[in-house]
């Protein structure tokens, strides 16, 4: 499986070319950027976007996937802007989601990239037939201008009623939206019904993964190991997805970790489990 690794890992720096090269030196085949304004500036397309684009172009190493934005601010929400939701009954924050949400996708004009990690709804959000609606005219949205610059929507499972694996299985099959995937979260699915659980309900439409661990009480980012996560038995389902996702690490951050001993040691690991 090849070893990806999302930007989330540097999330509170500004992404810059150095950073990306000790992804790779810590054994990141392909990277996932994580689009937070603060991190990348994804509507910087003349300074940043092209800084990073650069990069990508002398090195072999691809982008593989970013993740949709979830604030539109510079700080990860924390000046109380409103989260991006896919799935509001509000018309006017639908209508801003989709505008953000485009710009991230717009990165591929000048990175070519293969998927957008896409939320619906957002944490521990109830189920609203409206809300299910709302989100079906958003992705169907997203999916048509993203399809043209060659980039598919993976919805993610996440930790609300909007995005349980059988929700989502739903959301696909209800929609015939037969090039929309999934990301499999095993974190996320850690904190709801399983992993194994999520794994079967979701195996034929995973294209990608978010590996990271927790203690099942909180959405923690921990490194594979730290949690209570079965790494055995998770790797032993991976394996058998039809579409050979990668193991794609989405950490939290941590000033204390050497992020590319780590890396390294995290890999070889899961690769033996």
């Amino acid at each position: 499986m090849q070893r990806a690794v999302s930007t989330h890992l540097h999330i509170k720096e500004r992404l810059h070319p150095g950073l990306l090269d000790g992804l790779v030196r810590g054994g990141a085949q392909a990277v996932e950027i994580f689009a937070a304004r603060q991190h990348l500036d994804y509507a910087n397309r003349k300074q940043h976007v092209r800084e990073i684009a650069d990069w990508f172009r002398d090195n072999p190493v691809p982008l593989h996937s970013v993740h949709a934005p979830m604030f539109a601010d510079y700080e990860l929400g924390r000046t109380g802007a409103p989260p991006i939701n896919v799935a509001s009954s509000d018309r006017s924050q639908i209508v801003a989601a989709m505008d953000e949400i485009k710009r991230a996708i717009e990165v591929a004009e000048q990175i070519p990239f293969r998927f957008l990690i896409q939320h619906i709804g957002v944490p521990n959000e109830s189920f609203d037939e409206r809300k299910f609606e709302a989100a079906m005219t958003s992705i169907e949205h997203l999916r048509a201008f993203a399809k043209p610059l060659g980039v598919r929507i993976l919805l993610e499972n996440i930790d609300n009623e909007l995005s349980t694996p059988e929700r989502l299985v739903e959301f696909i099959h209800v929609t015939h939206f037969d090039d929309v995937g999934v990301c499999f979260d095993v974190g996320h699915a850690h904190l709801m019904s399983g992993v194994a659980e999520g794994f079967e309900i979701l195996k034929k439409h995973i294209g990608s993964t978010h590996i990271h661990d927790n203690k099942k009480d909180k959405d923690s980012h921990l490194w594979p190991g730290a949690g209570s996560i079965d790494w055995k038995q998770t790797m032993e389902l991976l394996r058998t997805a039809p579409q050979t996702p990668p193991i794609l690490l989405e950490i939290e951050a941590d000033e204390k970790v050497n992020v590319v001993e780590k890396m390294n040691e995290t890999f070889e690991k899961l690769e033996a489990a």
